[in-house]
C-alpha cells in the first residue's frame, strides 16, 4: 500500500483525528512521528499510563554553552495519537527527528514551534481571502469545526500552498534529509506492508518528494551526545498554561482547555463549554454575570458563527460574543484572540479572565515507574534528612550548626528554582548582621518539572546549585558576581565560591564604574573578615579579589574629574570600601598602604576632581595616618566653597567620622565657617550640609550640637536642639527675610 504521509499542526485535535482514523483503518506495519530519535529505545516510558500534559526535557551544556528545549505531548497532540493508536494496531514506532540536543535546534526550546513566521505572507493571503483575523482563526474555520470528510485533502493543499511559498533553512534541511532516511528505510523494511509518516505539516511536502527521489534504505543511526557534553532527555509533568500562545508558547494552538474541550465532545461541546468557563471564572471572582448576559453572549456567538459560514461556533464566535455581552465600555487595545503573541497588561480585566478560562489549569501527572534524573532522588533524599520534606513555617538560628546545614539544603534548592520554598527573611548582601532566616515550605504542583529541568545540571543538589552559580558568574557584571559570592556562601558551596571569584578577579580589572565595584568589595570585604558563619573568612581568592578592587577604585577615584556637582553616594561609599580594605586586611594582604596615600593625596589637591571625592580621599587619608602627618583644619579651611562645602563635607564625614568627631579644632572650625556665612549663601548651602552631617548617627550629632552650644556659653542639651520642631531651612529663610527688612529700613532711614 505505499507510504501515507500526514501532515499536521501541532496540537490540533482535528489533525490528531485524522491520525488516529488513518493508522486504525490502515493497520500499518510502522508508524513514523516526528519527534527525538534518541528516545526510540524509550518509547515505552511514554506509554506507561500518564496524565497527560507531559513533555520530553532536552538539555545540552558543554564548554561553549548549551541549550534545553521540550517536546510538549496532551491528549490531542496528533503525535501522542500516533505513539497510542499505532500500538494498538501492533506497528512498529519510530521517533525520526534529529535528538533535540543537536546544533540544528540550538536557540530553539521547543521541538515544535512553528514556522509560521516563514510563511506569513500566504497565511496573511489566506485570511484576506476568508475575512478572518489571523492564522487561528483561519485553521478553525478551515480545519477545527468543518466536517472531517475531505480533511486529509484540505490539510495537503493547505500544506502544500505554505511550503511553495516558503523557503526551508538550513537546520529544517538537514532535519528533513535525517526524516527521509528513516521513511526510505521504513518503506524498504514493510514491503508490501503500509507505513504512516506524521510530521509537521510543513516538512511533508518535502518528505513526499525525498521517497520519490530515492537513495539510501538502510536504518540511520541516532547521534549520541559527543564527549564531554553534559545532557540528556527525561519526560517532565507539563501543564496548560505552559502550552498556551497567549502565555508566550511557540507552537500551534492557543487556549489548550478549549481544544482539550473540542477533542472530547466536538465543536457544539466545546463552545457550550468555554461560555460556562468564563461565566463560572468571572462569578468566581465577584464579577456581575447574569443569566441575561450568557443568553446575550450564546445569541451572539450564534449569530457570528452563521454569519461566518460555521455549522457551530468556532473559539473566535464565542469569544467575540462573551465580549460584546459582558464589556460595555471602549477598549484600550484590540482583543487578545484577533492576534498572535502574548496578552498585553493594558488588556480589560474581564478579558484577562476569559483568556485565563480558556487557557485552564491542567497540570500532568508522569507514572510512578517513570525514571527521573538523579537529582530527583538525591534533592527527595536530603529534603527528608533535614526534615524539609513538609509544608512549613521554619526560623532557622545561623549560628546552630543543625540550623546551618538545613538552611544550606533549602539555599540550594532555591538556587535550582524551584518553586515552593520561599525565604521571607534574613541576611541579603553579607554586610547586614541578621543570623536568623524565616522560610515558608508549601507545596507546588511545578516542583517536579523544575527539578528535571535542574538536573540537566548535575545528578546531586550540590553540584547542579554549584554549576547553575558558575553559569551565572561567567561574563557577569560585578553586581551579579557578588550575588553570586553571596548565594554560594549562603549554600556552602565553596567550589563555587572559588569559580565565581576567579571570574570576579577577571572583572575587577575592567570594572567602569566605582559605585558597583565598591559595593562588591564591601561584600567581599565583610565576607573576609567576619565570615565564620558560612565558611570564607581569610579565604585566599577572597584576598586576591580585595587587592584586585582596591587597586582599580583608587586608579578610577583619580580618574574622576568634573566641577560643583551633588554627592555621589555610590562613588563615597566605594572609596569607604577601599578604608576598610586597607584598614582590616592591608597587613594580612600585603596591601600597599602608602601608594594609596599618595593616591589619596593627590586626589585631595586636585581643584578639577569632584568635591565628594576630594573630601573622601582627604578623609581616606584621615583615617590610615597619623594625626601629625596631616593639618585637617588646613585642609578643612582650603575646601571652603559656599557651593561645594557640603559635597566635599559629605565625603569626609562618610570616610572619617570618627576621627572628626574627637577633633574639637575640627568642629569648631566648621561652627566659625558656617556662623560667618551670610544668610543667602547658608541657605544655597544647606541642602548638602544636611546630606553630609547625616552620616554621624542620631547620638553623634547630639554630641556635636552640645558642643555647639557650650561654645556659645548656652545651658542645654544637643537632644532638645536637634529635636527642634521647625524645620532649619524654614529657620534660614526667615532670617533671610529680616536681613532684608533690615537693609531696606536702614536704606530708608527708618532704623532708630
Amino acid at each position: 500500500m505505499g507510504v501515507t504521509f500526514i501532515g499536521v499542526r501541532h496540537h490540533s485535535p482535528a489533525c490528531a483525528r485524522l491520525v488516529a482514523s488513518t493508522i486504525d483503518r490502515v493497520r500499518p506495519a510502522y508508524v513514523l512521528i516526528e519527534g527525538p530519535a534518541d528516545l526510540n529505545d524509550r518509547i515505552g516510558e511514554l506509554l506507561l499510563g500518564h496524565e497527560l500534559p507531559i513533555a520530553v526535557f532536552t538539555s545540552f551544556h558543554d564548554e561553549e554553552g548549551g541549550h534545553e528545549s521540550w517536546t510538549p505531548l496532551c491528549d490531542y497532540s496528533p503525535e501522542w495519537v500516533a505513539l497510542n493508536h499505532g500500538r494498538d494496531a501492533g506497528a512498529e514506532l519510530r521517533f525520526i527527528d534529529l535528538p533535540a540536543w543537536h546544533p540544528t535546534f540550538a536557540g530553539r526550546s521547543n521541538r515544535y514551534a512553528d514556522a509560521e513566521l516563514r510563511h506569513a505572507d500566504v497565511i496573511d493571503r489566506l485570511c484576506r481571502g476568508f475575512k478572518l483575523d489571523n492564522a487561528d482563526a483561519l485553521w478553525d474555520h478551515l480545519m477545527e469545526i468543518g466536517p472531517d470528510d475531505g480533511l486529509a485533502e484540505r490539510l495537503a493543499a493547505y500544506f502544500d500552498l505554505v511550503r511553495a511559498t516558503a523557503e526551508a533553512g538550513e537546520p529544517d534541511t538537514a532535519r528533513e534529509a535525517y526524516m527521509a532516511r528513516w521513511v526510505r528505510a521504513a518503506h524498504a523494511a514493510a514491503g508490501d506492508l503500509p507505513v504512516v509518516v506524521v510530521t509537521g505539516g510543513f516538512h511533508r511536502p518535502a518528505l513526499v518528494a525525498a521517497l520519490a527521489a530515492g537513495g539510501d534504505t538502510s536504518w540511520p543511526e541516532v547521534p549520541g551526545l559527543p564527549e564531554g557534553v553534559r545532557g540528556g532527555s527525561f519526560l517532565a509533568p507539563y501543564s496548560f498554561r505552559r502550552l498556551d500562545a497567549f502565555d508566550g508558547y511557540q507552537s500551534g494552538m492557543p487556549s489548550p482547555a478549549y481544544y482539550q474541550q473540542l477533542w472530547e465532545s466536538g465543536p457544539e461541546g466545546a463552545a457550550r463549554h468555554l461560555e460556562e468557563a468564563v461565566v463560572s471564572r468571572l462569578r468566581e471572582r465577584k464579577q456581575p454575570v447574569s443569566t441575561a448576559d450568557l443568553i446575550a453572549a450564546r445569541a451572539t456567538a450564534d449569530g457570528l458563527a452563521a454569519t461566518r459560514g460555521h455549522i457551530h461556533p468556532s473559539r473566535a464566535d464565542v469569544l467575540d460574543g462573551l465580549a460584546s455581552a459582558l464589556i460595555d465600555e471602549a477598549l484600550d487595545v484590540p482583543l487578545p484572540w484577533s492576534s498572535r503573541g502574548t496578552l498585553r497588561a493594558s488588556n480589560h480585566p474581564v478579558v484577562v479572565e476569559m483568556v485565563a478560562a480558556l487557557s485552564g489549569s491542567r497540570v500532568g501527572r508522569l507514572h510512578p515507574d517513570t525514571p527521573a534524573p538523579p537529582l530527583v532522588h538525591d534533592l527527595d533524599a536530603e529534603l527528608v534528612r533535614a526534615g524539609l520534606d513538609e509544608p512549613a513555617e521554619l526560623s532557622l538560628d545561623l549560628t546552630l550548626d543543625d540550623d546551618r546545614e538545613r538552611s544550606r539544603i533549602l539555599h540550594r534548592v532555591r538556587i535550582l528554582g524551584v518553586p515552593g520554598f520561599d525565604r521571607t527573611s534574613g541576611p541579603g548582601t553579607g554586610l547586614d548582621p541578621m543570623m536568623t532566616e524565616r522560610w515558608t515550605l508549601r507545596s507546588e504542583p511545578g516542583r517536579l518539572t523544575a527539578v528535571i529541568e535542574a538536573g540537566a545540571y548535575g545528578a546531586t543538589l550540590a553540584d547542579a546549585s554549584a554549576a547553575i552559580l558558575g553559569e551565572r558568574s561567567a561574563g557577569a557584571s560585578i553586581d551579579t558576581l557578588s550575588r553570586v559570592l553571596f548565594d554560594a556562601a549562603l549554600a556552602g558551596i565553596h567550589q563555587v565560591s572559588e569559580q565565581a571569584l576567579s571570574d570576579v578577579d577577571a572583572t575587577v580589572a575592567m570594572a567602569p564604574e566605582l559605585g558597583t565595584l565598591g559595593r562588591a568589595l564591601a561584600v567581599v570585604v565583610t565576607m573576609w573578615r567576619h565570615d565564620h558563619i558560612f565558611g570564607t573568612a581569610r579565604n585566599a581568592t577572597l584576598g586576591r579579589v580585595i587587592g584586585a578592587a582596591v587597586r582599580r577604585i583608587l586608579w578610577l577615584a583619580e580618574g574622576v574629574r568634573g566641577g560643583a556637582v551633588p554627592a555621589d553616594l555610590g562613588r563615597i561609599a566605594a572609596i569607604a570600601a577601599c578604608r576598610d580594605a586597607l584598614r582590616h586586611a592591608g597587613t594580612a594582604l600585603g596591601l600597599d598602604v602608602t601608594d594609596a596615600l599618595e593616591v589619596t593625596e593627590r586626589i585631595t589637591s586636585d581643584t578639577t576632581a569632584p568635591p565628594d571625592i576630594r573630601g573622601a580621599a582627604f578623609g581616606l587619608r584621615w583615617a590610615l595616618s597619623s594625626r601629625r602627618a596631616l593639618d585637617p583644619v588646613r585642609v578643612t579651611r582650603g575646601a571652603f566653597m559656599v557651593r561645594t562645602l557640603g559635597d566635599w563635607l559629605a565625603g569626609l564625614f562618610a570616610l572619617a567620622r570618627e576621627e572628626v568627631l574627637h577633633a574639637e579644632e575640627i568642629i569648631g572650625l566648621l561652627d566659625e565657617m558656617l556662623s560667618a556665612m551670610p544668610v543667602e549663601d547658608f541657605l544655597v548651602a544647606l541642602p548638602a550640609l544636611r546630606q553630609a552631617f547625616a552620616f554621624f548617627p542620631p547620638r553623634e550629632r547630639e554630641a556635636i550640637a552640645e558642643r555647639l552650644l557650650r561654645r556659645r556659653g548656652i545651658l542645654g542639651t544637643g537632644r532638645s536642639l536637634l529635636r527642634a520642631v521647625t524645620d532649619p531651612a524654614v529657620v534660614a529663610a526667615g532670617m533671610h527675610l529680616d536681613e532684608q527688612v533690615d537693609t531696606l529700613l536702614q536704606r530708608e532711614g527708618l532704623l532708630s
